[in-house]
């Protein structure tokens, strides 16, 4: 009988040492702080945001340096060169005229911090890409992705001066609120996009393959549908921040006795009362709001037929947010959008939104569920 060979022997008498490559593993935990690093930035971004827009601070630092501007000003000159740029802006000269130099740094620094966030978030962003990208650690697929998250970025920082720069000129002295709102809603995108990719990592490639044959595509496209219904809510949203429209009518569930106030196509041309006129904008995110509450609703009620138990938790979780968000928007009208209230309504928008997505991962990828015996 022949004798078996091992499949490491060499042809010759002597046994050949097996090569074994160890392939570097994907270090799925260090992506997903890095990922979430960028996300609880992106969210305080978006906090500070909002309260140099509520303190009127977002129009003080009249030029983009996006390097140099790093540096505040430093001494006693530096601050009068500063404050002097400001007073030649609009915002000065029609509003703020009897501005003095302190008041000035109060409202400087809302405006520095917001944009020194947005440069460390690219920091940040670029030394864990080029840090997994070197070492080939970067999830086969994931590549590309990681760096259109870099150059939404990018190009969130310039849709940002492009913001700015609406009120620098003629007798604006607010920033143009369809401008915010394009910021803040692509603002909303780059951290959906994280949120999706956090949940995907978590899990292998065979783990994502094997769960999305049990895909729930019904619930998916529902799911989908108020995505979408929501991110224009939020667009509204900006608008309503933008002209401080949610200061106008503080009734509810009228708007000063009426249904749609008298007042909201009395701006020329027509197309502008859409995003100028503080009675219309208002009506508009208050009627985006209620269809977007039923459509979460009648979501809720139909993952209740899931027969995953972690898919109708996370539906569950969704809808109880979306009450919760709908009481905080009925309060900041109430309270003529009180810093805090407005504040902690903009943050609830950002957790809905994230939540929206979890519940629509949990149908596109089911966990696995054993059946417990009786």
């Amino acid at each position: 009988m022949v004798e078996k060979r091992n499949v490491f022997e060499d042809v010759g008498e002597k046994q050949a040492t097996p090569i074994v490559k160890k392939a570097k593993g994907v270090p799925r935990r260090a992506i997903i702080i890095w990922l979430g690093t960028i996300f609880v930035m992106l969210l305080a971004m978006i906090a500070i945001g909002g309260l140099t827009r509520l303190t009127d601070s977002g129009l003080s630092i009249t030029e983009w340096k996006p390097i140099t501007g790093a540096i505040p000003p430093l001494n006693a000159a530096d601050w009068t060169v500063e404050f002097g740029k400001y007073q030649t802006s609009p915002e000065f000269l029609l509003q703020n005229h009897a501005m003095t130099l302190e008041e000035f740094k109060g409202i400087f620094w809302w405006e520095w911090g917001h944009r020194l966030l947005g440069r460390l978030i690219g920091v940040v962003w670029a030394i864990g890409f080029f840090w997994f990208l070197a070492r080939k650690q970067i999830p086969t697929g994931y590549t590309g992705k990681f760096l259109t998250l870099g150059v939404l970025g990018g190009l969130q920082g310039a849709l940002g001066w492009w913001m700015v720069s609406s009120g620098l000129t003629g007798r604006m002295v607010d920033v143009a609120s369809y401008r915010l709102a394009l910021h803040l809603g692509l603002a909303f995108v780059i951290l959906g996009l994280i949120t999706w990719y956090v949940l995907s990592i978590r899990k292998s490639g065979a783990e994502l393959l094997q769960a999305r044959r049990r895909r729930e595509g019904g619930l998916m496209a529902f799911s989908t549908a108020l995505l979408v219904v929501l991110f224009v809510q939020i667009l509204l949203g900006g608008l309503v921040a933008g002209i401080d429209a949610g200061r106008s009518f503080p009734t509810w569930p009228d708007m000063a006795g009426e249904f749609l106030p008298s007042e909201s196509f009395g701006y020329t041309p027509l197309w502008s009362n859409f995003f100028e006129n503080p009675a219309l904008v208002q009506f508009n995110h208050r009627l985006m709001g209620y269809i977007a509450f039923v459509l979460g609703l009648a979501l809720w009620w139909k993952a209740r037929r899931s027969p995953v138990a972690a898919t109708r938790g996370a539906f569950t979780v969704m809808a109880v947010m979306m009450l919760a968000q709908v009481v905080l928007g009925i309060y900041a009208v109430l309270y003529l959008a009180r810093l805090d209230i407005a504040l902690t309504h903009q943050l609830g928008a950002v957790a809905l939104f994230v939540l929206i997505i979890r519940a629509r991962f949990h149908a596109a990828f089911p966990e696995e569920q054993k059946i417990a015996r009786a």
